[in-house]
Parts: structure tokens; C-alpha cells; sequence
């Protein structure tokens, strides 16, 4: 089943899981902010970033109610100029928030398509176009479709270095 980004059935995934919800991240660019992006390249204060601060607030009220939100980005390095900003400016509010994020290396196996899997049990498939930009979410309820996600989120999770040791060993700390 198709899921239009931003859409009431997308939010419902987030507002109705019950335990955890897990992003796995593939790409080396996204293109949904593309304004911070710029101040973050010209070396310009952050600009105000509404939706950001909604999905902040989103990752503390679940994680305030005893929920588990994780994600682990998969990179290669040297990291492109968008990675660096969403690991220096875009990830620290969302720890900040209690989501763990983790950062793996494209040697850890994973696959090369985003994802999100709620409770083990709702697999929501994310497809992008060349830039980034997100075209597509597909809901899968296959059964061994969820099963090798999970199981990719279980190594994604074991391969992931907590964001802040990862920006410590690359002297990225803001």
C-alpha cells in the first residue's frame, strides 16, 4: 500500500507505534532541507526550521512515554557535505530528544534502500530519486519482508557507533 509522505496515513505510523520504530538511512544526500544546507555550507547562523522542530518534538513525546525511536545512517567516507551538516546540525536535537542515532560503514553489508520498521511488525519502504528527494513510501506487510528487516535492524544496530563517538573520532564535534 502506498503511503504519501506528510500525509495523515504517514503520521499515523508514527503517532501509532507502541514500542520502537528504527530508520535505516542509505543515502549520502537527502534533499528535504535544502535552506539549512545552504547556511550550513556558507558558514551562516542555522535558519529557523519549523518541521524540524515538529519531528523533535514528535521523537521526545515518544520517547518521554517509554517508546524507543533508533536509526542508523549507513556512510562512506570521506562524507559528502550533506552528511556532514545532518551529522553536526540535523541529528544533535533529535539525540538531544532521546532518538539513538547510529552511524555504519558501507563495509557493514547492509542494504541500500531507506527504510522505517515500526514494532517489528509495520515495514514502510523508502524510495528516492537521484537527488534525494523522496518519491515514494510503500507500506509491506509480507512477513519475510519484516523479518529481514529486522533483522537488518539488528545489525545495522550492532555495525552503528553512537553519533557522538563517531563525531569525536572524526573531530566533527560542533
Amino acid at each position: 500500500m502506498r503511503i504519501a509522505p506528510g500525509s495523515p496515513d504517514w503520521w499515523r505510523l508514527f503517532d501509532g507505534f507502541r514500542y520502537t520504530a528504527f530508520r535505516l538511512e542509505a543515502l549520502c544526500v537527502y534533499a528535504d532541507e535544502p535552506e539549512p544546507l545552504r547556511c550550513f555550507l556558507a558558514g551562516e547562523p542555522k535558519p529557523p526550521m519549523p518541521g524540524k522542530e515538529r519531528w523533535v518534538a514528535r521523537v521526545q513525546a515518544a520517547c518521554a512515554s517509554g517508546k524507543v525511536m533508533s536509526r542508523v545512517h549507513v556512510v562512506a567516507e570521506p562524507l559528502t557535505e550533506y552528511l556532514r551538516y545532518e551529522l553536526t546540525w540535523s541529528y544533535p536535537p533529535n539525540v538531544a530528544a532521546g532518538e539513538d542515532i547510529r552511524i555504519a560503514p558501507v563495509s557493514a553489508g547492509l542494504p541500500d534502500r531507506d527504510f522505517w520498521l515500526f514494532d517489528s511488525r509495520r515495514l514502510l519502504w523508502l524510495d528516492y530519486d537521484a537527488t534525494g528527494r523522496m518519491v515514494s513510501a510503500e507500506l509491506d506487510d509480507d512477513p519475510a519482508s519484516i523479518a529481514q528487516a529486522s533483522h537488518w535492524r539488528d545489525a545495522a544496530m550492532h555495525a552503528g557507533v553512537p553519533l557522538i563517538d563517531y563525531m569525536k573520532d572524526k573531530s566533527l564535534a560542533a
